[in-house]
């Protein structure tokens, strides 16, 4: 089982929301006083050379670059003092989003999965083994559309660690290796439309390219 490889055996995405103070007051959102956390499926992952398809009936889809961490161990109930020992690497990752269904999930009290899940709604970068990242929390990540800059942002910024987050998730789930846990995005994020194509990246660290198309009908 070959870690760099997470995509084609992880058995879950475990986001976190409003990670970042400005990225959350953008949107209207309270600060939350603990990590807000809510899943992808598996098959919501896409890599380079695929592309982002914007769901039928889908009116703004939103992009927001995060910090994927990919884990390298099983464990529960994991200590915030030994959480980077379960961490395999990283990745960088796109939080794809429908956004008005997302509001209108939260207006009725409903779970954003459909707004959030959907198929290609995880696009990934490259795997970067840890030892290749000396500080997780020093990253500058960044997302471009069209060649212009939507988001830069920096992991300094995040309300809760990897620590943190690895230790609230794993009180709730058993985490497995090759499942990801994506971080939260900085501020700027913004729509996508057909035509698109959207790069995401980590500064120093490489970065990734994906072309936006819509949906087609089913025959």
């Amino acid at each position: 089982m070959r870690l760099s490889r997470f995509v084609e055996f992880g058995r879950k995405i475990i986001c976190v929301g409003r990670n970042y103070r400005e990225h959350a007051e953008e949107l209207g959102h309270a600060v939350p006083k603990e990590p807000l956390l809510f899943m992808k499926p598996p098959t919501a992952y896409i890599t380079e050379g695929q592309s982002i398809m914007i769901p039928r009936g889908c009116e703004e889809l939103d992009h927001e670059v995060e910090l994927g961490v990919v884990v390298g161990r099983k464990g529960s109930a994991i200590r915030a003092e030994e959480a980077l020992d379960y961490v395999a690497g990283y990745v960088v990752a796109l939080d794809m989003t429908d956004r008005k269904l997302q509001k209108e999930c939260q207006a009725q009290g409903l779970p954003w999965e459909r707004a959030k899940g959907f198929d290609t709604s995880c696009p990934v970068g490259h795997f970067l083994p840890k030892e290749s990242v000396s500080d997780p929390h020093s990253l500058t990540l960044w997302c471009k559309v069209n060649g212009q800059q939507r988001q830069k942002g920096s992991t300094s910024h995040m309300l809760f660690t990897i620590q943190q987050l690895l230790e609230a998730a794993s009180a709730r789930f058993t985490l497995e290796p090759g499942d990801l846990l994506l971080t939260g995005t900085p501020s700027g994020v913004g729509p996508v439309h057909a035509g698109d194509v959207v790069e995401a990246g980590i500064e120093g660290h490489g970065q990734v390219r994906f072309p936006v198309e819509l949906q087609k009908p089913k025959q």
